[in-house]
Parts: C-alpha cells; sequence; structure tokens
C-alpha cells in the first residue's frame, strides 16, 4: 500500500512547484526588460517605441509575479493569495487565447509568439493547481484564516 506523503513533503513539492512557474516567468520578464529590442518581430511591433513596448511587457510581467513569494515561502498559509496566483494565471490564459483567436492567417508570425504564452501558461496554470491541491486538500477545507 502506498503511504500519503506527509504535509511536510506536499509543502515542499507545492513550493517548488510554484517557485519554477514564478522562475519562468520572470525569466521570461527579465528577458523581455534587458534585450526588448530582440522580441519586437515576433510580436510585430515596429518603429522607435517598439523595444519600450516590449520592455514595458516585462514590467508588468515582473508585477504579475509579486504575488508569488509568500505562496512560495508558505504555500498552505495564505489561501487568498494562492488564489490570487491562480486568478492571475488563469485571466492571463484566457486573454492571451482571446487574442490568439483574433488573428488572422497574416500574422502568423504573431500567433505562434502568443502560442507559446498560451503553451506556458496553461502548463502553469496545471502545476499551481497540483501545488494547491497539495497545499490543502489534507485539512478538509479551506482556512477562513492564516493565523
Amino acid at each position: 500500500m502506498q503511504q500519503a506523503l506527509s504535509q511536510t513533503a506536499r509543502q515542499w513539492i507545492a513550493r517548488i512547484l510554484v517557485l519554477a512557474v514564478f522562475a519562468s516567468n520572470m525569466y521570461c520578464a527579465l528577458t523581455f526588460v534587458l534585450n526588448p529590442a530582440s522580441f519586437t518581430g515576433a510580436y510585430q511591433i515596429t518603429g522607435p517605441g517598439a523595444p519600450s513596448a516590449i520592455a514595458g511587457m516585462g514590467v508588468v510581467f515582473a508585477m504579475w509575479n509579486a504575488t508569488y513569494p509568500p505562496v512560495i515561502a508558505l504555500p498552505d498559509r495564505f489561501p487568498v493569495l494562492f488564489g490570487v496566483v491562480i486568478a492571475q494565471q488563469v485571466i492571463g490564459l484566457a486573454g492571451e487565447s482571446w487574442i490568439y483567436s483574433t488573428l488572422g492567417p497574416s500574422q502568423a508570425i504573431l500567433s505562434a509568439s502568443i502560442m507559446r504564452f498560451i503553451v506556458f501558461d496553461a502548463i502553469g496554470l496545471v502545476l499551481l493547481a497540483i501545488a494547491c491541491y497539495l497545499s490543502f486538500s489534507r485539512r478538509g477545507a479551506w482556512p477562513t484564516s492564516s493565523k
């Protein structure tokens, strides 16, 4: 018979999963901020302001991830914040999917770039959902406070 994971093991697995999503998101954010010119073609943005627009997307990615560190530190302590992290991921995935659905055949390069984000965020959502399950499933219910 398989023995259940201890609560400590569950928390470490959850922490690692959330950290993996956070690290991937921050890598993306930093590459957009530090090397924006290399992404202008993929997003079909031209002109003198194009690198700044891409760098701005990187800043938004970094802002989006401000909620992750407390969840990484104590994944079973902040259920509402964990919910916010998952909601952010769902919103990103839904928004990217909607944008993708509006693109035509003449925007193949942009479509491919957005599809990478869709796949990236879908995988992230699965990892976050697993982490959330590991963090809270043994309690029987979501805690009502973070004492």
